[in-house]
């Protein structure tokens, strides 16, 4: 039976000279027909806590003052079954060698995209994706990943992978819940220390998904699915 899933993806750290190793992409995928109400779910957790409804959920947020409500809403992503992540680390960007391999850093950017999504697509299944806008670009970087994603899974007709395009992240519940977890990958990534209630929320990812992220998970997992990229195992 062919079911529809809304995909909703960012990225940390992902430009080539930002002067920070790891790169992190990752998303958060969920039935299209229980949108409204995982995002319903999310929104609840906000004016529990006292926050407005339109509170947007974001890693930079994360205080001392929040740590209860961004635990609550690391909660809520474990205890709701039709909710997954899939994070993708590139561990240090400056030892990737493009020339080599006759690529640009944009061109590898899509084949991250393509390697954090191919574990997700199903054939019989049909997907819409949606992207945080970043820049300018953001448009022209949703068509060529469209084009991408649909050229190496032979989807010519666009039948099973049916949309790529960019949403603004504070109009989107779920799209907010991944960028909360991949800056926490990333954070815990680079090794920073700087904040205490960051660390404690990493401390009760870490618990709750019962896994160290250092390491990849198995491919099957489907829960909190993690993959270390290595250059030398392609």
């Amino acid at each position: 039976m062919t079911q529809e899933f809304n995909i909703y993806c960012d990225e940390s750290c992902h430009l080539e000279h930002d002067g920070i190793s790891p790169m992190v992409l990752g998303c958060i995928w969920s039935p299209a027909n229980r949108r409204m109400t995982l995002d319903n779910g999310i929104r609840q957790i906000k004016v529990a806590h006292g926050l407005s409804a339109n509170f947007e959920i974001k890693w930079t947020k994360v205080s001392d003052a929040k740590l209860d409500f961004y635990k609550a809403v690391i909660d809520y992503f474990f205890d709701e079954e039709r909710l997954h992540f899939r994070g993708l680390v590139i561990p240090d960007k400056s030892k990737l060698d493009h020339q080599a391999f006759g690529q640009t850093h944009d061109d590898f950017y899509y084949k991250m995209y393509f390697l954090l999504l191919k574990q997700i697509f199903e054939d019989d299944n049909r997907y819409r994706i949606y992207l945080d806008i970043k820049d300018t670009q953001s448009q022209t970087k949703a068509v060529k990943l469209h084009d991408y994603l649909c050229n190496a899974r032979y989807d010519f007709d666009r039948e099973m992978i049916q949309r790529v395009q960019h949403v603004r992240s504070h109009e989107v519940e779920q799209l907010q819940l991944a960028d909360l977890l991949i800056g926490a990958l990333s954070y815990y990534q680079r090794g920073l220390t700087t904040s205490k209630s960051k660390q404690a929320l990493i401390h009760h990812i870490k618990a709750r998904a019962k896994l160290t992220l250092e390491n990849s998970t198995w491919p099957s997992e489907r829960k909190f699915n993690l993959f270390h990229w290595d250059p030398q195992g392609l």
